[in-house]
Protein backbone atom coordinates (compact mmCIF):
# COMPACT_ATOMS: atom_id res chain seq x y z
CA UNK A 1 0.00 0.00 0.00
CA UNK A 2 1.49 3.35 -1.03
CA UNK A 3 1.44 5.95 1.00
CA UNK A 4 -0.06 9.40 0.13
CA UNK A 5 1.65 12.71 0.92
CA UNK A 6 -1.12 15.11 2.40
CA UNK A 7 1.08 18.29 3.57
CA UNK A 8 4.50 19.21 2.42
CA UNK A 9 6.89 21.90 4.28
CA UNK A 10 10.46 23.07 5.07
CA UNK A 11 11.34 24.10 8.70
CA UNK A 12 14.21 25.19 10.72
CA UNK A 13 15.62 22.31 12.89
CA UNK A 14 15.71 24.90 16.04
CA UNK A 15 14.70 28.19 16.98
CA UNK A 16 18.29 29.73 16.94
CA UNK A 17 19.17 32.49 19.24
CA UNK A 18 21.51 35.59 18.96
CA UNK A 19 24.04 35.51 21.65
CA UNK A 20 25.95 38.07 22.45
CA UNK A 21 29.12 39.19 24.56
CA UNK A 22 27.85 38.64 27.69
CA UNK A 23 26.84 35.07 26.90
CA UNK A 24 30.11 34.46 25.61
CA UNK A 25 31.88 35.91 29.20
CA UNK A 26 29.48 33.77 31.11
CA UNK A 27 30.49 30.91 29.43
CA UNK A 28 34.36 31.65 30.20
CA UNK A 29 33.33 32.56 33.79
CA UNK A 30 31.75 29.31 34.34
CA UNK A 31 34.09 27.34 32.87
CA UNK A 32 37.23 28.80 34.42
CA UNK A 33 35.29 28.73 38.10
CA UNK A 34 34.62 24.90 37.56
CA UNK A 35 38.73 24.27 36.01
CA UNK A 36 39.44 26.30 39.10
CA UNK A 37 37.93 23.90 41.70
CA UNK A 38 39.00 20.35 39.37
CA UNK A 39 42.35 21.96 40.07
CA UNK A 40 41.91 23.12 44.08
CA UNK A 41 40.49 19.33 44.36
CA UNK A 42 43.12 17.45 41.78
CA UNK A 43 40.57 16.37 39.87
CA UNK A 44 41.83 15.36 36.79
CA UNK A 45 38.96 14.09 34.75
CA UNK A 46 36.50 16.71 35.95
CA UNK A 47 39.01 19.34 34.23
CA UNK A 48 38.76 17.31 31.49
CA UNK A 49 35.40 17.00 31.10
CA UNK A 50 34.93 20.57 31.74
CA UNK A 51 36.42 21.63 28.77
CA UNK A 52 35.70 18.97 27.06
CA UNK A 53 31.74 20.01 27.04
CA UNK A 54 32.82 24.02 27.02
CA UNK A 55 34.26 22.67 23.11
CA UNK A 56 31.26 20.77 22.73
CA UNK A 57 28.89 23.41 23.56
CA UNK A 58 30.92 26.42 21.66
CA UNK A 59 31.00 24.12 18.21
CA UNK A 60 26.91 23.29 18.90
CA UNK A 61 26.12 26.55 18.99
CA UNK A 62 28.03 28.00 16.40
CA UNK A 63 26.36 25.52 13.69
CA UNK A 64 22.84 27.19 12.33
CA UNK A 65 20.14 25.44 12.05
CA UNK A 66 19.70 23.00 9.45
CA UNK A 67 16.63 23.31 7.04
CA UNK A 68 15.16 20.41 7.29
CA UNK A 69 12.07 18.86 4.64
CA UNK A 70 8.69 17.25 5.88
CA UNK A 71 5.88 15.60 5.04
CA UNK A 72 2.80 14.21 6.60
CA UNK A 73 1.18 11.11 5.15
CA UNK A 74 -1.36 8.69 5.88
CA UNK A 75 1.56 6.19 7.72
CA UNK A 76 2.95 9.72 9.63
CA UNK A 77 5.53 12.14 9.27
CA UNK A 78 8.19 11.75 7.04
CA UNK A 79 11.96 14.51 8.75
CA UNK A 80 13.86 13.79 5.59
CA UNK A 81 15.01 9.94 5.19
CA UNK A 82 12.91 9.47 8.72
CA UNK A 83 9.76 8.24 9.24
CA UNK A 84 7.87 8.54 12.83
CA UNK A 85 4.54 6.90 12.54
CA UNK A 86 1.29 7.78 14.15
CA UNK A 87 1.58 4.64 15.94
CA UNK A 88 4.81 5.46 18.19
CA UNK A 89 2.93 8.65 19.66
CA UNK A 90 -0.29 8.52 22.20
CA UNK A 91 -0.90 12.75 21.44
CA UNK A 92 0.64 15.61 20.44
CA UNK A 93 0.83 19.30 21.15
CA UNK A 94 0.51 22.64 19.56
CA UNK A 95 3.21 24.96 20.87
CA UNK A 96 4.05 29.10 20.32
CA UNK A 97 7.44 29.83 21.31
CA UNK A 98 8.53 33.12 20.20
CA UNK A 99 6.21 33.34 17.13
CA UNK A 100 7.30 30.23 15.80
CA UNK A 101 4.90 27.56 16.17
CA UNK A 102 5.42 23.63 16.90
CA UNK A 103 3.71 20.41 17.09
CA UNK A 104 5.13 18.37 20.08
CA UNK A 105 4.37 14.69 19.82
CA UNK A 106 4.43 12.57 22.88
CA UNK A 107 5.73 9.07 22.58
CA UNK A 108 4.09 6.30 24.01
CA UNK A 109 7.52 4.72 25.32
CA UNK A 110 8.11 5.82 28.56
CA UNK A 111 11.38 6.87 28.08
CA UNK A 112 11.77 8.10 24.78
CA UNK A 113 12.10 12.08 23.99
CA UNK A 114 9.48 14.18 22.60
CA UNK A 115 9.83 14.54 19.17
CA UNK A 116 9.36 18.72 18.00
CA UNK A 117 8.80 19.99 14.26
CA UNK A 118 8.38 23.35 13.60
CA UNK A 119 6.19 24.45 10.89
CA UNK A 120 4.84 27.59 9.00
CA UNK A 121 1.94 29.72 10.20
CA UNK A 122 0.49 29.53 6.78
CA UNK A 123 0.10 25.48 6.84
CA UNK A 124 -0.39 25.05 10.13
CA UNK A 125 -4.17 24.60 10.43
CA UNK A 126 -3.81 21.50 7.96
CA UNK A 127 -1.06 20.08 10.02
CA UNK A 128 -3.09 20.28 13.08
CA UNK A 129 -6.18 18.76 11.17
CA UNK A 130 -4.29 15.62 10.02
CA UNK A 131 -2.28 15.25 13.73
CA UNK A 132 -6.05 15.28 14.58
CA UNK A 133 -7.18 12.66 12.34
CA UNK A 134 -4.85 10.21 14.17
CA UNK A 135 -3.91 11.25 17.63
CA UNK A 136 -5.85 12.82 19.93
CA UNK A 137 -4.68 16.57 21.06
CA UNK A 138 -3.51 17.03 24.53
CA UNK A 139 -1.92 20.61 26.21
CA UNK A 140 1.72 20.33 25.72
CA UNK A 141 4.27 22.42 28.14
CA UNK A 142 7.81 22.81 28.09
CA UNK A 143 9.57 20.86 30.51
CA UNK A 144 12.56 21.79 32.62
CA UNK A 145 15.10 20.31 29.76
CA UNK A 146 13.55 23.05 27.51
CA UNK A 147 13.46 25.39 29.74
CA UNK A 148 17.07 25.18 30.49
CA UNK A 149 17.97 25.01 26.72
CA UNK A 150 15.81 28.77 26.50
CA UNK A 151 17.58 30.18 29.24
CA UNK A 152 20.97 29.30 27.83
CA UNK A 153 20.21 29.98 24.76
CA UNK A 154 21.40 26.86 23.09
Amino acid sequence: MAKKTIVNWEAREYIEYKKNAGWYFGLVLVVLILSGIAIWWQQWTFLALVIVAAIALLTYTARPPRLLHYSLSDKGLSEGNNLYTFDSFKSFGVLNENNHYCIMLVPKKRFSTRVRVYFPETEGEQIVDVFGAHLPMEPVKQDMLDKLVKFLRI
